[in-house]
């Protein structure tokens, strides 16, 4: 009986709720329903987009450009006597950057082709030698042929007591003479003859030894003369005037950015359904989000970062902590995107690669890449044109002449 008096007291104490309370009240039931709703449609929404578009993109701001660093160094010793480039300005292929002191090189060039020309004067006497000596073997032909003349004719009339047995022995050793000195002369012909068959002054082997000495001195004096073998923009300029270079220092870079590219480092986890080939978006932190570059997955690397480094992990201790480790994925960016934007090598880089389509490879085919530069070619082309110049200059008169008309005939 006392129970159910104190809770019907305790029921009237209950201030009954106000209209305005219970407007509050289902105010909030509705913006927390509303709020439920908004996670539900973004929920949904987000599903919707990463199942359609967003589980087929991969992205990483770990990109940076990467370029060519293409190094400036003297093939001979020598001293720095001039520079003509210096940090930030642009080179043209082949223009002289650095220039060493050639005047030992210049000597050394002439005593070269001194020798070259003095050799080529010898060898032409060997080849006027095989027309002396032809003449001479029919000079000592015809001398034998007298002398058995001679002997025929004395030993016709010998039984008449017209010649004596002593001028007899005389025209008989008289033939003897004449026939040993056209052996000796024909011997003398056999070998000069060896020293000039199946050759000629030019292709002589003495003429080509000493226009090796030329052609190695040419290149020597050349070669104080450093040109630029790419067209680019010098970085890292370390010599200086006056400085004695050794063959292999490194005297300044050329960046050719023309042909940069975009090292992404992309998560191992990122990496399964990444392929050759695939397409990239990039945006990079100088530019911002403005302009975009486009290109495409060029190849992965054969190791991953940490593999390549200076002092690798040691993963086989005790205290062995799993690391997520990244793969550098090499870009290939679009020229034209290049050209109206340029970029340098170091910057950041934000890569997103559409991997949508798996059907290429993560190892392509064996591909082989060619960078080269022909500013050095002309240098043997030179000592080339200089040795026949030497050559023709000391040939005969008459055999540079033969040899001209062979020329234009041919």
């Amino acid at each position: 009986m006392s129970d159910t008096i104190t809770t019907a007291r305790t029921a009237a104490d209950q201030p009954a709720e106000t209209p305005a309370q219970t407007k509050k009240s289902g105010k909030r039931k509705l913006l927390l329903s509303l709020l439920a709703a908004a996670i539900v449609v973004a929920g949904a929404g987000y599903g919707t987009y990463y199942y359609t578009t967003g589980r087929f993109h991969e992205e990483t701001d770990d990109a940076y450009v990467s370029g060519n660093l293409v190094q400036l160094t003297p093939q001979v010793s020598g001293t720095v006597v001039a520079v003509n480039a210096d940090d930030t300005q642009i080179v043209k292929e082949g223009a002289p950057l650095v220039t060493l002191d050639a005047a030992d090189a210049k000597v050394a060039l002439s005593n070269a082709e001194a020798t070259l020309g003095q050799t080529v004067r010898q060898v032409s006497s060997l080849y006027v030698n095989n027309e002396f000596y032809a003449a001479t073997v029919a000079q000592r032909q015809s001398d034998l042929a007298r002398a058995n003349d001679d002997l025929k004719r004395r030993q016709a009339v010998a039984g008449t007591g017209a010649v004596s047995g002593e001028d007899i022995a005389h025209a008989r050793d008289a033939v003897s003479s004449a026939q040993a000195a056209l052996d000796a002369v024909r011997q003398q012909s056999e070998a000069n003859h060896a020293l000039t068959d199946r050759t000629s002054i030019e292709q002589h082997p003495n003429v080509q030894a000493a226009a090796s000495k030329v052609r190695d001195a040419y290149l020597s004096y050349a070669r104080n003369t450093l040109p630029a073998p790419v067209t680019g923009y010098v970085a890292r300029r370390s010599v200086q005037v006056g400085q004695r270079v050794a063959p292999g220092t490194p005297l300044m870079a050329i960046v050719p950015l023309d042909g940069v590219w975009v090292d992404a480092n992309f998560k191992e986890v990122q990496l399964a359904h990444m392929r050759i080939g695939q397409p990239v978006t990039l945006v990079a932190d100088v530019y911002g989000s403005k302009v975009k570059y486009h290109g495409h997955v060029e190849g992965f690397s054969a190791g991953t970062g940490a593999a390549f480094a200076v002092l690798p992990a040691q993963n086989a201790t005790g205290n062995w902590i799993k690391v997520v480790q990244r793969l550098p994925v090499r870009i290939r960016l679009d020229q034209r995107e290049l050209d109206a934007h340029p970029l340098r090598i170091g910057l950041s880089m934000v890569a997103e690669v559409e991997t949508r389509d798996t059907s290429g490879t993560q190892l392509g085919a064996a591909t082989t890449t060619s960078y080269r530069t022909d500013v050095f070619s002309k240098y043997g082309d030179e000592a080339d044109a200089e040795i026949a110049k030497i050559i023709g200059q000391n040939m005969p008169a008459a055999r540079t002449v033969a040899a001209t008309a062979k020329r234009r005939a041919g």
